[in-house]
């Protein structure tokens, strides 16, 4: 077995006999390896990769010998929850992998899924929303992606982008209204 796969096994154990109640993370000192294979764990395109952060995050004293930095601004300067869409959580994973991988010299080798699990991340929020408003939830999903894809921040989403979605979103609420 490599070393890697190794180490992400050992994370991902840990993690679900965390999640579990049956084991602590803290127990003893955390290697530059263990950390790389928690944050790689935790910021997959999966909703189980999803899951696993967002139990961290709710539980990170479990988690301190880790020195994540949970810090966030949510979407920077875009909107947290355009057209009463929530992406703030999904902002907030997307600052995490983005501070703790640059934090571990292991950024750009890791930009590009961080980016696309952030997608997924949107995506699976605008599918908890009623099928007439998701084409503009999964058009805002699209642009916020496409933000920090190719400039690395949603302060790139523009006010025409959310004008758009917003016209769509209404025009679809008007005629689902009229059936």
């Amino acid at each position: 077995m490599s070393k890697r796969l190794a180490t992400l096994l050992a994370a991902g154990t840990l993690t679900l006999l965390t999640l579990l109640g049956l084991a602590s993370p803290a127990f003893a000192a955390v290697s530059t390896e263990q950390k790389l294979g928690v944050l790689s764990s935790w910021t997959q395109t999966s909703s189980t990769s999803y899951h696993a952060w967002n139990s961290g995050r709710l539980n990170k004293p479990a988690w301190s010998e880790y020195a994540f930095d949970w810090s966030t601004d949510y979407c920077s300067s875009s909107p947290d929850n355009p057209l009463g869409f929530s992406f703030s959580l999904s902002c907030h994973r997307h600052d995490f992998g983005y501070r703790n991988y640059k934090a571990m010299g292991q950024f750009s080798a890791n930009k590009s899924r961080l980016d696309s699990a952030f997608y997924a991340d949107l995506k699976r929020v605008c599918a908890t929303y009623h099928v007439v408003v998701r084409p503009a939830c999964y058009s805002l999903a699209w642009t916020y992606y496409e933000a920090v894809s190719i400039f690395g921040s949603t302060a790139a989403v523009q006010q025409s982008d959310l004008d758009r979605a917003a016209r769509m979103k209404a025009d679809a609420e008007r005629r689902a209204a009229l059936r």
